[in-house]
């Protein structure tokens, strides 16, 4: 071969080997960019979770049914530090809103960023006017949030702490929910008062954070009434102090069978709350016994129970997932009745549990803190069931 021909040839490898190279890189970058666009992964590496929605946020989001739209009329023009950091607040969180439900059917949040200022046409077509607002709209209605709501006051001066998240949330359940549900607390036997602010009895926090939610809060005295009102979602019995009357137990059967109602019933240790049969009706037992523990690692320094025993349910995967425990004073032991007729309509399950080595000890009125083979129940004993009616009972 001659020399020209031999630089020739070299020459025209290695423009195919650039040639190669070019449609290598330019594959590689379309490809990288088609997944990112398509298959993006976002990752929060803060210790405080700083940049990702909470658990009750995204377990809210994910059985939303109507599309939200939030209209945004801060601004970051730099004239006021205070609204754009509002400004840096606020889409940073509506980030992760839209983030999670991209993609889906229905239940998307979607935002726009309006100044009514430069761009009165379009704010005037959204029917927005004010600035330095953000709204939640939806078909079913619209929710205004100003900056005081998104942030806590300090002295009525000082805007100390972002809450957008909870006051957001509560805006999007507003908006896309067909109406409120409301939730009842039962009193006239000595039960926690949704008003009140003790620290030992008081459930206005509760009360507080429900309303948040989009629930209205409403009072309830079965001995006053004559059924449980039409409107009634939920009933809450929180540590009734004294016996329910057979015509309250009624009632509450009643609305349990004949209205597929919700009751969540407390009930503390060495207390006789007279709803014992309806339990047994729905295939719960509740014992006369308090629970003790010897393992170091289920009991906190303040002698309470950790609880980190959960049975894979809506209500307790938040725990799960975030593997969390609860801390529970004087517990007494609620189980599934095993020996209950077959029913397959209804549905009884332990949701949490005690850990493995604690027992429930019936002897606690004489400060009794030994366990009793035969006596006391030993194991995995229940805290909290569920029983639910899963189609109506034959007759």
């Amino acid at each position: 071969m001659h020399f020209s021909d031999s630089f020739r040839a070299a020459r025209w490898i290695r423009l195919i080997n650039l040639l190669l190279q070019a449609v290598f890189f330019l594959t590689l970058f379309v490809g990288l960019n088609y997944i990112a666009l398509n298959h993006a992964w976002r990752f929060d590496v803060t210790a405080s979770r700083r940049h990702s929605l909470s658990p009750e946020t995204k377990s809210y989001l994910e059985r939303l049914e109507r599309d939200v739209t939030v209209i945004v009329t801060l601004t970051d023009s730099g004239e006021s530090e205070e609204i754009s950091q509002a400004f840096r607040d606020v889409s940073a969180l509506l980030r992760e809103y839209t983030y999670f439900t991209r993609g889906r059917g229905k239940g998307q949040i979607t935002v726009r960023y309006v100044d009514v200022y430069q761009n009165r046409r379009e704010a005037e077509a959204l029917g927005v006017a004010q600035p330095n607002v953000v709204v939640l709209q939806s078909d079913r209605g619209r929710s205004l949030k100003t900056l005081d709501d998104l942030y806590v006051i300090k002295k009525k001066i000082a805007r100390e702490a972002f809450k957008g998240e909870a006051v957001l949330t509560a805006g999007i359940l507003d908006v896309a929910s067909a109406a409120k549900k409301k939730i009842y607390f039962l009193g006239g036997h000595g039960e926690m008062s949704p008003d009140g602010v003790d620290g030992a009895r008081g459930l206005s926090q509760l009360r507080d954070q429900l309303r948040q939610r989009n629930f209205d809060i409403g009072g309830l005295d079965l001995s006053l009434s004559r059924q449980v009102p039409d409107d009634a979602a939920l009933l809450i019995i929180a540590s009734p102090q004294g016996r329910f009357q057979p015509q309250e137990e009624e009632m509450l059967r009643n609305y349990l069978t004949t209205r597929a109602g919700r009751v969540i019933l407390l009930v503390d240790p060495a207390r006789q709350f007279g709803l014992e049969n309806l339990l047994f009706d729905w295939g719960v037992l509740v014992y006369d016994n308090v629970i003790y523990d010897t393992d170091t690692q289920s009991i906190s320094d303040n002698g309470e129970l950790l609880l980190r025993h959960f049975l894979p349910h809506p209500i307790t995967q938040v725990l799960i997932d975030n593997n969390l425990y609860l801390l529970a004073g004087p517990t007494r032991v609620v189980n599934e009745d095993i020996s209950r007729s077959p029913d397959e309509g209804l549905s009884v399950k332990k949701l949490i549990a005690s850990s493995p080595t604690a027992w429930g000890e019936t002897g606690y009125r004489i400060r009794d803190s030994t366990y009793t083979p035969g006596q006391d129940l030993r194991g995995r004993l229940g805290v909290l069931v569920i029983s639910e009616r899963l189609k109506p009972a034959s007759l």
